[in-house]
């Protein structure tokens, strides 16, 4: 049976022209400012500020990939700006979303969780711009992970093992790849999944993505029986 193959498109690359355009114009105004006249150097000052901000949110928003997630027969690929990786459909244990502690209330995180049944297929392959910049940018998600587990020595213990060579069903792993897959062993833990993809990458609400993974990774498994 073959399955048709699906393209997710990053919600996050929105307006990023405009919010560029929009936003050299106000540096080019502060600029403006700031030379006319030395009044308008408070004015020139917030222009400038607001210019810069929006510039750099516009460029970073134009280089994500134009396709963030990537479901066919083989598995699911994400791409990143700094790299991309697959999943594949059988190596994945559960998919959901994850949760977490706001005071004494559950809330759902703005992430679709990965469980996998090994982690050796993605470190593997993963490069290593791509595991440093994941590690940078789920920093939120270690502090959820204390916050549920509330054990400061087992994070301590984590941090002092970030570092070393990590050895996973007798592989072997140094340097960035070791970091990702302690991260990744760390967060399984304590929130139930390797794996997090940011909800802004989708083009559609957390639930409806979550159910769309499940049915595909259905018709996978049926293909194949």
């Amino acid at each position: 049976m073959d399955i048709e193959a699906v393209q997710i498109n990053s919600n996050f690359k929105r307006n990023s022209r405009t919010l560029t355009l929009v936003g050299a114009i106000i540096l080019i105004i502060g600029i403006g400012l700031f030379l006319s006249s030395t009044a308008m150097f408070a004015p020139g000052m917030l222009c400038f500020s607001l210019g810069v901000i929006s510039l750099v949110l516009g460029v970073s928003k134009i280089l994500e990939p134009e396709v963030s997630l990537e479901l066919n027969h083989q598995g699911l690929k994400y791409h990143h700006r700094r790299g991309s990786i697959v999943i594949h459909w059988d190596n994945i244990q559960r998919i959901d979303i994850p949760r977490g502690l706001d005071g004494f209330e559950s809330i759902e995180l703005p992430y679709i969780g990965i469980k996998l049944k090994k982690i050796n297929p993605v470190l593997d392959i993963i490069p290593g711009r791509l595991a440093t910049g994941l590690l940078t940018e789920q920093r939120p998600l270690l502090m959820s992970a204390v916050t549920l587990d509330e054990d400061l020595i087992e994070l301590e213990a984590y941090m002092n093992s970030e570092f070393t060579p990590l050895v996973v069903n007798d592989e072997r792993y140094k340097g960035v790849q070791a970091m990702f897959g302690h991260r990744c062993e760390m967060l399984s833990k304590n929130m139930g999944f390797h794996l997090y993809i940011p909800i802004d990458c989708l083009d559609r609400s957390a639930d409806e993505f979550v159910k769309l993974l499940r049915e595909y990774l259905l018709k996978v498994r049926q293909s194949l029986d």
